[in-house]
């Protein structure tokens, strides 16, 4: 579970992976046929360091219990994971989301997200790259700020809560 939250990767990328796929030198996976057809996933630290705590046992990085056999899902720990943490209602997918969305949380652009989780189109990525309103409000009051300092002076101007502003009007 932690690989997809890592990689952003789909559930059979991760699932059918071979061990042969897995570049450490480079830090890649060259994934030879994905739902996107050949795709590169870039792998970060901590997805290699997951990487590097699995047992080499088979030819598949995550093997069944037939070794010769990629495993055939994750639903019942991700059923514990849910249990566990009390959620209801998220999917084991919604980790590939995830990722888009704190990449997109943190200004990476539609275009480097995309590339990243191997969309052809932005109108993909975009639906995948959930904004939370903490990232906007800081956009927004940036800007603004900026704006504002422009217009009246160096200063930016101070933002006030609302309730104040409605007791005025």
């Amino acid at each position: 579970m932690r690989l997809l939250l890592f990689t952003g990767c789909r559930l059979r990328e991760i699932l059918h992976l071979r061990w042969e796929h897995v570049d450490f030198e480079r830090g890649c996976l060259f994934l030879p046929d994905s739902k996107s057809g050949r795709k590169t996933v870039i792998l970060n630290a901590p997805a290699l360091a997951v990487l590097n705590t699995l047992e080499h046992v088979s030819a598949y990085v995550l093997p069944g219990n037939d070794l010769e056999r990629p495993r055939h899902d994750l639903k019942r720990p991700w059923h514990a994971v849910t249990k566990r943490a009390a959620l209801t209602g998220v999917r084991l997918h919604d980790l590939r989301h995830t990722y888009a969305s704190f990449g997109a949380g943190i200004g990476l652009g539609l275009p480097i997200l995309g590339g990243l989780l191997g969309h052809a189109q932005a109108a993909t990525t975009a639906r995948y790259a959930h904004l939370d309103n903490d990232p906007l409000r800081r956009a927004s009051e940036l800007i603004a700020g900026r704006m504002a300092a422009a217009l009246g002076g160096s200063q930016p101007a101070k933002v006030q809560p609302l309730q104040e502003v409605n007791k005025r009007a």
